[in-house]
């Protein structure tokens, strides 16, 4: 049996550069951190004695002879790319709900791929393991996603992840002291504002509008370089959660389909309690949303918003692991 265990991601400033759509032509760079909230993918051989051949267990059970009778689309083309002659049994398990802007999906299947390799024997290094998931999800299912979750659950930590023209993906890990990293961390809020929903059809909006949005697209990216200033070179960290407010506006021009009327009033409450800036993550319409709140007015963010779970959390640094090896 063997077991992986892929971190989720935060993206702060550069989403939708990440689309290869855009970054083919003009680059992209995305700032964004994993944390310490979990997918866990539990992978081992099926013993010949079932009438089924796959068992695969996620939000339901499937139980087929042939790959090509999985529902799942991400295991069924793992599964075509990956070849085995033998029965396999997948479980998937995370701390958090799935379609919620934390790039759950990129995070199983970097999780599913990490354990196919070490079933098959062979260590895969994180950039493989993040260019073979991107090409997965993006030539193989050909879902509409961009290529920054996969890499952030790979590496792992607060990093600026850069999409190069030539299709090229560069991964720098920011350089802070562990004071600064930590109080940005306790300046930040995660609440899940109980909506679901399907990112893919939020995604294929934005990129059918890419053509459109470049100044926006442009000012999002340039946001990446404004943070790491604020960051790195002292300024008042309050900045961060200004220039957060700000990108989260921009964000709302790529889409009509970004926010919607729940979500606004669930950021004006916000505000208006002591958040200075915050956004939703992933590609909108529901899931998790960030808040940038000093630590001295968080209590009253959470009594605002008490009819929303809030997620404490904390940055990690590990990528995805392979925690359990017995084969």
């Amino acid at each position: 049996m063997i077991i992986s265990k892929t971190p989720f991601r935060i993206s702060f400033f550069g989403g939708g550069t990440d689309y290869p759509d855009w970054y083919k032509k003009n680059g992209g760079a995305v700032l964004s951190t994993t944390f310490d909230k979990y997918c866990y993918v539990t992978c081992r051989e099926l013993p010949p004695f079932f009438e089924h051949k796959y068992r695969v267990a996620y939000s339901m059970v499937e139980n087929v002879k042939t790959i090509e009778e999985i529902k799942h689309p991400a295991v069924k083309a793992a599964l075509k790319e990956i070849n085995f002659n033998f029965g396999l049994e997948i479980h998937a398990d995370a701390d958090l709900p799935a379609r919620s802007g934390l790039g759950s999906s990129s995070s199983f299947v970097v999780g599913l791929v990490n354990c196919l390799y070490a079933l098959k024997g062979k260590r895969i290094s994180r950039a493989s393991l993040a260019n073979e998931a991107i090409r997965l999800e993006q030539d193989v299912i050909r879902e509409s996603v961009g290529s920054q979750d996969q890499t952030a659950a790979a590496y792992g930590g607060f990093n600026v992840i850069k999409f190069g023209i030539d299709q090229s993906i560069k991964v720098e890990p920011v350089i802070l002291s562990p004071y600064r990293l930590t109080l940005l961390n306790k300046h930040l809020m995660l609440f899940f504002t109980g909506f679901s929903r399907n990112a893919t059809d939020i995604a294929k909006h934005k990129i059918a509008n890419l053509d459109s949005s470049g100044k926006q697209l442009n000012q999002m990216q340039n946001m990446v370089d404004s943070a790491l200033n604020i960051l790195s070179e002292n300024h008042d960290i309050r900045e961060f959660g200004e220039l957060l407010h700000e990108s989260w506006k921009n964000k709302q021009t790529l889409s009509n389909k970004v926010s919607t009327p729940e979500i606004n009033i669930i950021y004006e409450i916000a505000r208006k309690s002591g958040a200075i800036g915050g956004k939703l993550l992933g590609a909108g319409g529901g899931g998790f949303m960030l808040l940038f709140v000093d630590p001295n007015k968080q209590e009253y963010v959470k009594t605002a918003l008490a009819n929303y779970v809030h997620v404490p959390f904390q940055f990690e640094n590990t990528g995805s692991q392979i925690i359990h090896y017995q084969y």
